[in-house]
């Protein structure tokens, strides 16, 4: 190694206990060495995701956190509904760490991976809520030279799940899109990426402050689902675009059964013929998140012609292989700071992290807030 860091450092933990308790905390873990094949990162932004609250706060109530320790090393406690321990069964009593992706400085590198040394990474692969990371070179994202970490933090979980929409939409021989929670960050970068590749895209937002961040950005079809003429309008949009897959955020209550109905409707306006089984247009419905966590409802007015699954970056990454997975992490370093520029709110420190009001404020998933921790913030 051309480098090498010693000593402690620290890393933020997520445990759900067997009593129905959350507690998070920060520990003092031995700095990793890396192996030959690997580099050490000194992580100085790591963007807090939905999917990375599942694994920090799990279904815990937030509401009745409570909080030990000291400033700089806090721990946090907070109840876990009954009803869903369950569901935690896989992970009770196993502290974890949290984190699905970062950016920062390679600091110490292996015999096989100097060329790296110096060099400002974007990683993705877990346990970046710490102040260094070890992981395999091959899974390093070299930023341009103009990039600070803030614009790397964010450039895996969001623009490979943009991008991952389109690819699947071409693969599965669709020509248009429908995206719910559509003003988030992700459904920005969607947003530029049809733009940019001429794909047309349906937008399904809450209310009009949402729907004016996507006119601002060039957006077309906007649909409110708070509307009392929602229906219509997703219909039209449609129509106007032909669009037969959607990814949906909301993951529960009536949103993916109105979606495979306005798309029903939209198919039998143009069919010219009647059958009892519906249209023959096939659509579907990828449930990507949950931010309703209420029970799927459908009414089956849409046919037979059907299908509602789940998607995850992960698994379609692993689908689509190595050589194609790289193209699309090609793009996003190429556009790092334009289709795939993320903006923060507010940057935090680990201790700030287990922050009740912080904790609320990240929970929330508000469209506009963005939180990015910054693990050397506050180390003196």
């Amino acid at each position: 190694m051309a480098a090498t860091v010693t000593g402690t450092a620290l890393q933020l933990r997520s445990i759900v206990k067997s009593s129905g308790v959350l507690e998070l905390s920060l520990a003092e873990v031995e700095i990793p060495q890396p192996a030959a094949d690997e580099v050490l990162v000194r992580i100085q932004g790591a963007p807090i995701n939905p999917s990375d609250l599942g694994l920090l706060l799990g279904p815990a109530d937030i509401s009745t956190a409570k909080v030990t320790g000291t400033a700089d090393r806090p721990v946090v406690t907070a109840q876990i509904p009954p009803q869903f321990m369950r569901a935690m069964a896989a992970r009770a009593d196993e502290s974890m760490p949290v984190g699905n992706e970062g950016a920062g400085v390679v600091v110490a590198a292996g015999a096989d991976a100097q060329g790296l040394m110096g060099k400002m990474v974007a990683i993705l692969g877990g346990a970046t809520y710490a102040q260094y990371r070890t992981i395999k070179a091959s899974d390093c994202l070299v930023l341009p030279d103009d990039a600070t970490a803030a614009d790397g933090a964010s450039c895996f979980v969001n623009p490979l799940t943009a991008l991952g929409m389109v690819e699947t939409m071409r693969r599965e021989g669709h020509t248009a899109l429908v995206h719910t929670a559509a003003a988030s960050n992700l459904g920005q970068m969607l947003n530029r990426i049809c733009i940019q590749d001429g794909v047309k895209l349906v937008n399904i937002v809450r209310n009009d402050e949402q729907a004016a961040i996507l006119r601002g950005i060039g957006a077309e079809h906007i649909c409110d689902s708070t509307s009392p003429t929602f229906m219509d309008d997703l219909v039209k949009a449609l129509v106007a675009t032909g669009a037969t897959l959607a990814f949906d955020a909301i993951g529960g209550g009536k949103l993916a059964g109105q979606i495979l109905t306005g798309m029903e409707i939209a198919a039998n306006q143009t069919a010219t013929t009647y059958s009892r089984y519906g249209s023959t247009t096939y659509k579907q419905v990828y449930i990507y998140g949950g931010l309703d966590t209420r029970a799927t409802e459908l009414n089956r007015a849409f046919g037979m012609s059907w299908g509602l699954g789940g998607w995850l970056l992960t698994p379609f990454l692993m689908k689509i292989g190595a050589a194609d997975a790289a193209k699309l992490r090609a793009r996003v370093a190429a556009e790092l700071k334009t289709t795939f520029a993320s903006h923060y709110t507010q940057v935090i420190s680990l201790a700030e992290v287990l922050n009740p009001e912080i904790m609320a404020a990240y929970n929330r998933k508000s469209t506009g807030e963005k939180f990015l921790i910054d693990p050397s913030k506050g180390i003196g």
